[in-house]
């Protein structure tokens, strides 16, 4: 498949999971969310992040995960967002909101800032 053809990823998509992996280690499921925009350059930027996590809670309370993937039947799973700036007030609210809904379904929800290795 070209990159032309490949549907783009990050949250400003909410029809792509963006990566799948497993933390051996937190026996662990990881439904990866990739945000490369700072935080209030889009307008929508946190609806568009509520329609990715939607789908990615969609995905798995509807047994899509296990269907495509019946290794994982019997792994937590884990939502992490990786962005690449650090949240403000606004986005932690919503963090706080998407952690505790993910609580109450039995999934983890991780918010993961990622600095660029030039400026580590």
């Amino acid at each position: 498949m070209s990159d032309e053809q490949r549907e783009r990823r990050g949250v400003q998509n909410p029809n792509v999971i963006d990566l799948i992996s497993l933390d051996a280690e937190a026996n662990q499921v990881v439904l990866l969310m990739l945000e490369e925009r700072p935080w209030g350059t889009v307008p929508d930027q946190l609806e568009q992040l509520d329609e990715k996590y939607n789908s990615y809670v969609s995905y798995v309370l509807d047994g899509h995960l296990v269907r495509q993937y019946p290794q994982y039947a019997d792994k937590a799973v884990r939502i992490q967002l990786d962005c690449a700036s650090p949240p403000g007030a606004q986005e932690q609210v919503r963090f706080n909101a998407m952690r505790n809904f993910a609580l109450q379904e039995r999934l983890a929800f991780a918010v993961n800032v990622i600095v660029p290795a030039a400026t580590q």
